[in-house]
């Protein structure tokens, strides 16, 4: 006969209240596998046990994380409260990337974007800006990061949607 899940079946509990260490120890001996057993010290501690839990406040709403914004008036950009210069080929590097999100650009896309030449497609000027740049993304303090997808090239990948402000 299947009686269902068992911890919804009543069981016997033995409370025992005694202010002295050596008591309860004693009666945990005494009653050893006879059924459960709740040793406390006190009233107070046995209603602090059995009282139905309180409500619990609602947690406070996290303060909203700082996106990421790349000013193109000023050539700068900031999160939150920071702010940082950018040079030009930083500058519109990261607006590349940061513009079609989901895009994974390869090294001669952004030599072509950033530098504008397309014969000179070389993959250790992305290299390059890509490190000056995700050590500024660092000290601005923004969950953007610019990965490289190997074998294809490199996406910014920001969980807090940066966007650019165009003046």
């Amino acid at each position: 006969m299947n009686r269902g899940d068992p911890a919804d079946e009543p069981f016997p509990l033995l409370i025992a209240v005694t202010p002295s260490p050596a008591e309860r120890i004693r009666l945990a001996e005494l009653l050893d596998g006879i059924a459960p057993l709740l040793l406390v010290a006190d009233l107070d501690e046995l209603r602090r046990l059995i009282a139905a839990p309180q409500q619990v406040a609602a947690a406070p709403e996290p303060a909203p994380v700082a996106t990421l914004v790349i000013d193109s008036a000023r050539s700068s950009a900031r999160c939150g409260e920071r702010e940082i210069d950018l040079t030009r080929l930083e500058h519109d590097l990261l607006t590349c990337l940061i513009t079609e999100p989901a895009r994974v650009w390869s090294y001669a896309e952004l030599h072509r974007s950033v530098w504008g030449d397309e014969g000179r497609e070389r993959k250790a000027d992305v290299q390059s800006l890509v490190k000056r740049l995700r050590r500024k993304l660092t000290d601005l303090g923004t969950g953007a990061t610019i990965d490289v997808v190997r074998g294809v090239g490199l996406r910014l990948t920001d969980h807090q949607q940066a966007r650019v402000e165009r003046a």
